[in-house]
């Protein structure tokens, strides 16, 4: 029953035109948009249409959060998600701004350990909200070539989440791909982790080596920004990655 209403109100949301102001922003704001081809830019402003309705959005105390706001982190996430089968995303109910970066008001776990304090340009919470910061927000969504997406950091924590532990390792679309992932994940966690030990400048940002959970959401940062650079440097890394989110990011971003 839930099914069939869900069904009948995206049908809904989908027979309206797009809004004219909405694909403004796409091509003014988010520059991953710009390197879709026409398909692709249809399929994710379907997505991201569904997305900013049946998701939560608040902005904390008096900020004022707009359409245009939402379309820009809508784009984002649904970017991830474009070839996925389902709706991976659908476990997020609540997206919160906040103006710049902020102290979480809950601890984050890492490892297994609570950690207080410090600032944060995003947070993702087991069973919870997503915290983003607008202006890093803005400044990533800009830049598709930095290797820095806030949006995708977060989002591509809660699809690690979805499998109920946080390490890494989301539910992959093929039982065949977890082999790989273990083996190609973990050499290349561990090949991060020594390089950052060291110093050594990398494709993929040193605050991957954090921990497994780090590493994929900063892979997935890389995997779209930096697609070219990681099929080079880390081409077993690209490939899983590729098989999982089913894009070839560095053919896209090559054509564009």
């Amino acid at each position: 029953m839930f099914g069939f209403l869900r069904a009948r109100r995206r049908r809904k949301i989908l027979a309206e035109p797009f809004p004219a102001e909405w694909q403004a922003v796409l091509h003014r704001e988010v520059g991953l948009y710009g390197q879709l081809d026409s398909g692709e830019r249809s399929a994710l402003r379907d997505d991201l249409r569904v997305f900013i309705a049946e998701k939560g959005w608040e902005g904390v105390k008096d900020f004022d959060l707009t359409e245009p706001m939402k379309v820009i982190v809508a784009a984002n996430a649904c970017v991830l998600t474009l070839a996925m089968d389902g709706d991976p995303l659908r476990h997020v109910r609540t997206i919160i701004i906040q103006p710049d970066v902020y102290v979480p008001p809950q601890p984050r776990v890492q490892d297994g350990i609570a950690h207080t304090g410090g600032s944060a340009t995003g947070t993702a919470y087991v069973h919870g909200p997503i915290v983003l910061s607008w202006r890093h927000i803005l400044h990533n969504s800009r830049d598709p070539h930095d290797g820095r997406n806030v949006v995708l950091h977060e989002f591509a924590h809660q699809l690690d989440m979805t499998g109920g532990v946080v390490d890494g390792t989301p539910p992959l679309p093929r039982r065949d791909l977890y082999p790989a992932w273990r083996r190609i994940m973990t050499a290349e966690y561990e090949q991060l982790v020594q390089a950052a030990g060291h110093g050594m400048r990398t494709v993929i940002d040193h605050y991957g080596a954090t921990n497994p959970a780090e590493f994929f959401a900063v892979s997935t940062e890389c995997f779209f920004e930096r697609p070219v650079l990681m099929r080079e440097h880390h081409p077993e890394l690209y490939e899983l990655l590729r098989a999982y989110y089913r894009q070839d990011t560095a053919r896209r971003a090559e054509r564009a």
